[in-house]
């Protein structure tokens, strides 16, 4: 949610449980601004919160020039000071995907996990892995970012020099189309599209179908939940597999954005479920 209008749009996403006190609106309206200028970003999104078993964490991303590519993310724990998330190596991000478990609050905290020993590999004892909680918390975000970060089609562009930025041309989508998968994508760097044939690719946008659509996800069809609300005037989008992520688009208007408010844990019985 852009950090302009987050007082007005926390409230599309109140059918999902997410609030924010009166103490923390007025804190963020105050510091998302000092960073914005400290940092020099073009904007500041409220990205959500991941809830601690001691305290929570707040999340924001800071905006450059290319809306894709140029983007960093901050963390806080009283929504005034907030830091840069620290960026992990390939080592600690393959620890990291071991932890299990609730986040505690504390970004100093050393999660711990136990490894199995390989005899094939020659180790005969259970080995003790530790990562620190806020490496784990970066790590967390980013997939969080790369599994459900999503934006309606046509919300953004690519020009020539395939810089990605809003699309000041767009006025929503229509109540028909808000309704389909197929009309929303994935705010990352394509990864399906790569693997389309030529014949496919011809009957796209270059400028506005360059993400890869969130029908294409696994399990199809079952990925994601959507629903109409307040008359269709308001279409809600949660994902499955992030359960916490809310994403809004109000048909018709230009109005859309996301958070996330959980536990940072993924729904990895998803397929089970279905």
């Amino acid at each position: 949610m852009d950090s302009c209008t987050l007082a007005q749009d926390i409230d599309y996403c109140g059918s999902s449980g997410v609030i924010l006190s009166v103490e923390q609106k007025a804190a963020l309206q105050q510091s998302l601004v000092i960073v914005k200028e400290q940092q020099k970003f073009k904007s500041v999104v409220f990205f959500g919160k991941i809830l601690g078993v001691k305290n929570d964490y707040f999340l924001i991303e800071g905006i450059g020039d290319d809306d894709l590519k140029d983007r960093k993310r901050l963390f806080s724990l009283d929504c005034i000071k907030w830091g840069l998330m620290p960026q992990p190596n390939e080592e600690t991000r393959r620890k990291a995907l071991l932890i299990k478990g609730r986040f505690t609050g504390d970004p100093s905290h050393e999660c711990t996990a136990e490894t199995k020993a390989d005899e094939d590999a020659g180790e005969a004892e259970e080995t003790e892995i530790m990562v620190k909680e806020e490496d784990r918390l970066a790590i967390v975000v980013e997939n969080i970012c790369r599994d459900a970060v999503i934006v309606p089609r046509g919300a953004y562009k690519r020009d020539l020099n395939g810089c990605v930025q809003k699309n000041r041309m767009f006025e929503g989508l229509t109540i028909e189309a808000a309704k389909r998968e197929s009309s929303y994508f994935h705010f990352r760097e394509p990864e399906i599209l790569k693997t389309k044939t030529l014949l496919e690719k011809a009957d796209l946008d270059k400028a506005l179908d360059f993400l890869d659509p969130i029908d294409s996800d696994i399990p199809q069809g079952g990925s994601w939940s959507i629903q109409m609300e307040q008359g269709s005037k308001l279409v809600i989008l949660r994902s499955l597999h992030w359960l916490g992520y809310t994403f809004f688009h109000a048909p018709c208007c230009a109005k859309f954005g996301y958070i996330y408010v959980g536990t940072g844990e993924k729904n990895l019985d998803l397929p089970f479920m279905l």
